[in-house]
């Protein structure tokens, strides 16, 4: 075969002795053809080098095998996670993922989409909160291709969404911490702004007052993520409120710089109880995006929401819309897992 040429789907056909229409049902997944026979077509696609053009495809009103991925900040470990997760979940079945950054500010958003509608993807993951989603679900089903979002925290209950449960989360936490004796907690970390941050200190604050414990609007401390911040913070919290005995901390990053403010508190990270604050111990327990398996060796105990698992089930989610199969559910939360420190 002249090697310049271009390879058609009529050549693979001659190839592996079987119809174009064969051919078409192979490479749409649709169709009952023998496992021998398309053993042929697979063969002749490879020894030929057939490449084939998903978008023709995807209008030609078959499977592309491609979904389209949209986060952030890939640098982001959060997004970093949910993308080996759904890149995972797509391998297991025999898809491929199309990967792009909106910008920290999703400033690329809606070029995005329009990019992966023009790609002629099975559907589209966007990872991060988004207010004009309306208006992507309605450019999207124009083309009929599903949208998922996945976000760290929601307000919307009408787009199709998998997130953590951030009120259970801290509920969770917070409860392990008074039954482990401690009626003075605090809240170090986030920003007034987050969202996520709002959906904790909710959980946090109403376990609280279910137990009918103290809370002082001076016991929640916003703070950036950074190590030296939280340790500053951290500092200031106990100089100013020296009887607390237990800080539930926003994340990793803020339960490491409040483990180093503790120390340089020339206090105890630790837990041993009611006789925390007798032993001059402070228990911390922070949330974590990671499996158990990844989260940091400090003695806390940590909530955690594996972002790689919000990843498995946004694939899978998108791969029920894209074949049509409406289960019914929109809003869906994953419940997190408590990773208690033992001292």
């Amino acid at each position: 075969m002249n090697p310049g040429k271009k390879i058609t789907i009529t050549d693979v056909a001659l190839a592996a002795g079987v119809s174009v229409s064969t051919v078409s049902l192979v490479l749409s997944g649709k169709g009952r053809i023998s496992s021998a026979t398309g053993q042929r077509v697979n063969e002749a696609i490879e020894k030929l080098g057939f490449v084939r053009n998903r978008q023709a495809a995807s209008l030609r009103g078959a499977q592309s095998g491609v979904v389209g991925l949209i986060v952030r900040d890939l640098c982001n470990p959060f997004y970093a996670e949910l993308t080996a997760g759904l890149t995972a979940e797509l391998e297991l079945q025999d898809k491929m993922l199309f990967l792009t950054q909106s910008g920290r500010q999703g400033q690329h958003l809606a070029r995005c989409v329009e990019m992966l509608l023009a790609q002629g993807v099975d559907g589209i993951v966007i990872a991060g909160t988004v207010d004009e989603s309306a208006a992507l679900r309605e450019r999207a089903g124009e083309r009929q291709v599903p949208l998922v979002f996945v976000s760290r925290a929601s307000y919307q209950d009408d787009i199709d969404v998998i997130r953590p449960d951030n009120t259970q989360a801290a509920r969770l936490v917070t409860e392990h911490l008074i039954q482990r004796g401690h009626q003075r907690i605090a809240w170090l970390g986030g920003s007034s702004s987050s969202l996520t941050r709002a959906e904790r200190l909710g959980g946090f604050c109403a376990t609280l007052l279910q137990y009918g414990l103290p809370f002082h609007s001076e016991w929640i401390v916003e703070c950036e993520p950074s190590q030296r911040q939280a340790a500053e913070a951290m500092l200031a919290l106990l100089q100013h409120n020296p009887t607390i005995s237990a800080v539930v901390c926003h994340n990793s990053t803020v339960a490491s710089g409040a483990w180093f403010g503790l120390m340089r508190a020339g206090r105890q990270s630790g837990d041993s109880g009611v006789e925390s604050y007798l032993g001059q111990q402070v228990a911390l327990a922070a949330f974590a995006d990671v499996p158990q398996e990844q989260l940091d060796d400090m003695p806390v105990s940590w909530v955690t929401t594996p972002a790689r698992t919000l990843g498995q089930l946004a694939a899978r989610r998108i791969l029920q819309r894209s074949q049509q199969q409406e289960d019914g559910m929109r809003q869906y939360a994953l419940a997190a897992k408590l990773i208690a420190w033992k001292s």
